[in-house]
């Protein structure tokens, strides 16, 4: 009599780190791709399809922003990606000395004050600090007020309500996202192949700029990028520093969100945007590869 033998198929299981991940996608899903979808697909819409049965596809919005006659869209969009560089740059330049100083710190101490110093704006939000550059910059705030009293000047200096104090107040606050990013960066880089540099007749300066620079990169990338996104998005600093002098894109969309209404032009702008960013990014990003490329092979 032959007897089956039925061989049991192992059972699936799931891994543990995607028990893990699986928060965080859904996040990412339900806060970003989903709202993301929504923006994309109504831009493309001549109204609500879900409130308006009439709404057809049409790229109409796009037409408007291309064809801006009078360049109120153009002049915001090279605004908002101006202010962004601007921001990164002189964040870039004031956070790298401090980084560089922090990840080379022997006190432990020293360390933890120092990275407190750098973590306590962030404590306080967005708003608060805004308006404390506002009675710092304004013509009757702290400098201005100074410098009339010492007869330095004799009328207010136009330091608020222009892209000077909307990005004071940015390189504010983002210097400190540069700064962590770059300190855990440079943290990892052996101190031992700088020491060897020098002790091969190179200077401070060169075992720098040949060394710890080009090893430094992938930190300089994305705290860069990290800075640059959240300043062309910024609404609530620009909004108050620059007033009416002052228009970028963020301020555009939300203008004609809850002003004219027109969610749809909106989308348009936020996917132009994204777009543009994305262009700048990848080709900030490819630069920055092929420097650090190159400084290997040297």
């Amino acid at each position: 009599m032959a007897v089956a033998i039925v061989q049991r198929q192992p059972i699936s299981r799931v891994a543990p780190i995607a028990w893990l991940i699986a928060p965080a996608l859904l996040l990412f899903v339900l806060f970003f791709a989903l709202p993301f979808g929504v923006m994309a697909v109504m831009s493309f819409f001549s109204g609500n399809p879900v409130s308006n049965p009439n709404a057809v596809l049409t790229t109409r919005h796009y037409e408007r922003f291309i064809y801006d006659s009078a360049g109120i869209y153009h002049d915001a969009l090279w605004a908002t990606l101006r202010i962004g560089l601007i921001t990164t740059v002189i964040s870039l330049l004031i956070g790298y000395p401090l980084a560089h100083w922090m990840a080379r710190m022997q006190s432990r101490l020293g360390h933890a004050l120092v990275l407190m110093a750098v973590i306590a704006p962030m404590l306080t939000g967005i708003v608060v600090r805004t308006f404390a550059w506002m009675t710092i910059l304004q013509d009757k705030g702290v400098i201005n007020t100074m410098l009339m009293q010492w007869g330095l000047i004799e009328k207010p200096l136009p330091l608020m309500y222009n892209e000077f104090g909307t990005v004071v107040a940015l390189v504010h606050i983002y210097v400190p996202f540069m700064v962590l990013t770059l300190t855990g960066v440079i943290g990892r880089i052996d101190e031992r192949l700088e020491q060897a540099a020098r002790s091969l007749g190179a200077g401070r300066l060169r075992a720098f700029v040949e060394v710890t620079l080009p090893l430094s990169l992938p930190g300089i990338l994305a705290g860069s990028l990290l800075v640059f996104a959240l300043s062309i998005s910024a609404y609530v600093t620009p909004s108050l520093m620059g007033g009416t002098n002052v228009l970028t894109l963020p301020m555009l969309i939300a203008q004609q969100v809850g002003t004219s209404f027109n969610p749809n032009f909106a989308g348009a702008l936020g996917i132009i945007l994204l777009l543009v960013s994305l262009v700048i990014v990848v080709a900030y990003n490819k630069i920055l590869t092929r420097l650090s490329g190159e400084q290997g092979l040297a």
